[in-house]
């Protein structure tokens, strides 16, 4: 019974997926003719998904209405045909391999010791480990210095999305928010595909939901994003604006578990500024996590 729910919520969320991303697409993109009339649904129709796929509009519509599994090659095809980056490709195919997988308990992260070390050997690189759902596992001085000071949040609210939203600062210290606001929720509906019993994912995605407009439209948009690499600019309130480049490392002892690093190009105003807030971190006795085990 519980396998059967399952199923069908995953397959619910795969049809909702594809009714999303055809939904943004226009004949024009795609390669069909425009026919000049009005279209009743925005984006594409069913039949012409179908058609470009090289399948029934019946066997598609079922697909949509989470009435069927579809093959790889089939949904290889269906990704191709909407226009899918590689992380929405991903999440197509997670969400279609979740209908027979079994439920999964999991009990609280720690820190891998080996990402612990490099944490700690990092003194003026600001770093995270980030575990499930977002979940911020430990941090080194730099990182407390440059965010917030994570040893302040009660450990059940120190998830990173969670405080995007719900902390007033995050909105001052990211010059686009809005931008990251964004990735933060397409991450965290990756892992919602990978995860999708997980009672703390559920409880964090509707209290987010609950308590901000944004969350809940950007979660209804169906985006979706690993963690990987990228640019931010931060407006710090000590050190001025930083152009941070960051990147993702993820353990191979527990794929659930990605070292964060914010770096600057030496010689750059960031490098330098950043030499001055890990200053200022040893000054202001920032406690990593280490310190706190």
């Amino acid at each position: 019974m519980l396998g059967s729910m399952t199923s069908n919520v995953t397959l619910n969320e795969l049809g909702e997926f594809l009714k999303k991303r055809r939904s943004e697409l226009s004949p024009r993109t795609v390669g069909l003719p425009e026919t000049g009339g009005p279209r009743r649904v925005a984006g594409l129709r069913r039949e012409e998904v179908a058609q470009l796929a090289s399948i029934s509009t019946d066997y598609y519509t079922r697909l949509e209405q989470g009435r069927m599994q579809a093959s790889a090659p089939v949904l290889d095809t269906i990704a191709r045909v909407l226009h899918l980056d590689d992380d929405e490709r991903g999440y197509l195919f997670q969400l279609a391999g979740k209908t027979t997988t079994r439920t999964r308990r999991h009990g609280r992260q720690k820190v891998q010791p080996q990402l612990q070390r490099v944490l700690d050997d990092l003194t003026a690189t600001p770093a995270i480990v980030q575990g499930r759902r977002g979940d911020i596992l430990a941090w080194n001085a730099p990182a407390a210095a440059l965010v917030t000071d994570f040893s302040r949040i009660p450990e059940r609210h120190r998830n990173y999305p969670r405080l995007i939203f719900t902390d007033p600062a995050m909105r001052n210290l990211y010059a686009d928010w809005e931008g990251s606001a964004r990735i933060a929720v397409a991450q965290v509906r990756m892992e919602a595909a990978k995860y999708p019993e997980d009672p703390r994912l559920i409880e964090l995605v509707g209290e987010l939901s609950t308590r901000d407009k944004q969350f809940a439209r950007w979660w209804g948009d169906h985006k979706v994003a690993a963690r990987t690499v990228g640019t931010k600019t931060l407006n710090h309130p000590v050190v001025g604006e930083l152009v941070l480049d960051w990147d993702t490392l993820t353990a191979n002892t527990d794929p659930d578990q990605h070292l964060t690093v914010w770096t600057a190009a030496p010689g750059s105003p960031t490098h330098e500024r950043l030499r001055i807030l890990a200053s200022w971190a040893a000054d202001q006795n920032m406690s990593p996590s280490s310190s706190l085990r």
